[in-house]
């Protein structure tokens, strides 16, 4: 991945093989002004005149480059649209997302001009420190690869450095610098969680998956425990068990610890991610063009690993542990089927509706035994669960539910700080009642219509009183076009949203919550 570098030159002293600009409309409406004027001047017109003849107006994804022909240390300048000044505030409330695609789409740029050097100067109107993380985050992410599978890399093309112009001197250097370089983390640990989105199955197998969570805890300093098929029995986790049992590959369950040294004594933080590494849709088969990205089946999983990245370098004064249920969800001689009726760590009995609704089963037993073994003070949930949450929200939105308070709340302020797209739904406990069995406590499927709520639902009866979030990710978590910073395939969403959730998490007093577990049914 490039390196980020901070100046204080102004841009039209920057030497890169592309310096990015972002302006407003008003920089271009009428005669040139700010760093568009200095550029406009040392470019002898050209710049205005091009702006004129493209019809460049600053507008919102609307871009401009020029070759600057020697007339600049940067050897070609791009003008990316922001749209109306009066929308800066609007821009930093949105968590600088604009400014972030614009960094991405300029990194693109550069790409394909084979540019190893990316400058980019920072609007005088955003804060300096916000700006500068999304410009680093944007642009790093907009030059991610991923071709581990290409017989020919493009590794002597692509960036190495991205040059971050502020223009305002030295006086906010510490807290600006600081962002850049947690911004620069943040793109690591995406481009981490994308690289194993990316994978192919047969290499992203449950035990490779697990493989994976122990290398990035010994790498970072953290606790990691993998138990078996054996040790999940003896859990009782007959939901997990039930989705896996297709399969010739073992199921794994995965933990992966951050202590801190003080303040042992709060409540823990808990992420769960949905780790199906591959979803056939078992005996309720899909078709084959659904099945084509199930690889990214596990994108929730690989959402909270790469989040620990970052925990480790952040210290939380509060534990936070994440959780993983591994495993594929195979057609085959001994598969769980439709009427089958499955019994969950917690004692609920569950009848088996649609085996292509697996994740909620795994992700049910590995909450409840998270819930009643860790007594958090919040869980938080990130899956790939519904095609409904699709329909309702589109690809490039995630939906996010669970009951009103501190973990709902906290998840869709560190989604907005972290500028990326969630949107809250409702748990209609109308849609609650479709998932009444006549056999058993309940059906892991209600009706078609509110999908994405039943699934919710169905959640919920696993997490008890315990402050609950559940973010579907199914939509934005894989993108079949590039736009801004994100490009084909897993897009690591939620990363960022996490990573801000850890940063602004405030654990209740220790004594709030105590561990105890739950009565175990009769054999």
């Amino acid at each position: 991945m490039a390196q980020v570098e901070l100046t204080a030159a102004a841009a039209i002293e920057v030497e890169a093989g592309l310096l990015a600009v972002p302006v407003f409309e008003e920089d271009m409406s009428g005669s040139p002004r700010g760093v568009v004027l200095d550029l406009d001047r040392k470019l002898e017109r050209h710049l205005s005149a091009a702006a004129k003849e493209e019809g460049f107006r600053g507008k919102p994804d609307e871009a401009l480059q020029l070759h600057t022909v020697g007339r600049l240390p940067a050897a070609r300048v791009m003008l990316l649209g922001l749209g109306p000044r009066a929308k800066a505030d609007a821009i930093a409330r949105a968590g600088f997302e604009p400014l972030r695609m614009a960094a991405g789409k300029a990194a693109r740029a550069a790409a394909r001009a084979g540019v190893q050097e990316l400058g980019v100067a920072l609007p005088g109107e955003l804060t300096a420190a916000g700006a500068a993380r999304a410009v680093a985050e944007g642009a790093l992410l907009g030059a991610y690869k991923f071709e581990r599978y290409k017989s020919e890399k493009q590794e002597k093309r692509a960036l190495r450095t991205v040059v971050i112009a502020t223009g305002d001197g030295p006086a906010r250097a510490a807290d600006v610098r600081e962002a850049a370089r947690l911004g620069q983390r943040i793109a690591a640990a995406v481009a981490w969680a994308r690289d194993l989105v990316n994978e192919a199955p047969m290499h992203c197998t449950p035990t490779r998956l697990a493989r994976a969570a122990q290398e990035l805890a010994r790498e970072a300093g953290l606790a990691c425990e993998v138990r078996g098929p054996k040790e999940i029995a003896s859990l009782g986790m007959g939901m997990f068990l039930g989705v896996t049992r297709g399969s010739a590959e073992p199921p794994r369950l995965v933990k992966v610890s951050w202590e801190p040294r003080r303040g042992a004594g709060a409540p823990p933080l808990v992420l769960v991610g949905k780790a199906i590494t591959f979803d056939s849709g078992g005996l309720s088969l899909k078709p084959t063009e659904s099945m084509v990205t199930m690889n990214s089946d596990m994108a929730g999983s690989a959402a909270v690993l790469a989040t620990m990245r970052i925990v480790a370098e952040l210290a939380p004064p509060f534990p936070v542990h994440v959780l993983l249920g591994a495993c594929e969800n195979m057609p085959g001689g001994r598969a769980y089927k439709p009427s089958d009726v499955l019994t969950a760590y917690n004692g609920k009995t569950v009848e088996v509706t649609n085996t292509d609704a697996e994740g909620r089963l795994v992700l049910g037993d590995v909450l409840a035994w998270g819930v009643d073994t860790l007594a958090p003070a919040a869980v938080v949930d990130v899956a790939t669960l519904t095609g409904a949450c699709v329909v309702a929200l589109g690809q490039t939105t995630g939906g996010v539910f669970g009951p009103d308070g501190d973990a709902v709340d906290a998840v869709l302020a560190a989604a907005r700080a972290a500028g990326e797209d969630f949107w809250r739904l409702p748990m209609t406990e109308a849609v609650k009642e479709t998932l009444k069995s006549d056999v058993a406590d309940m059906k892991n499927t209600g009706e078609r219509w509110g999908g994405a709520i039943a699934a919710a639902h169905f959640l919920r009866e696993f997490t008890g009183e315990t402050p609950w979030a559940h973010l579907d990710i199914a939509g934005p978590s894989h993108s079949g076009k590039e736009r801004g910073y994100v490009g084909k395939g897993g897009t690591g969403v939620a990363v960022r949203t996490l990573v801000e959730l850890v940063r602004s998490w405030r654990p209740p007093h220790a004594a709030a919550r105590t561990r105890g577990r739950r009565p175990r049914p009769a054999a």
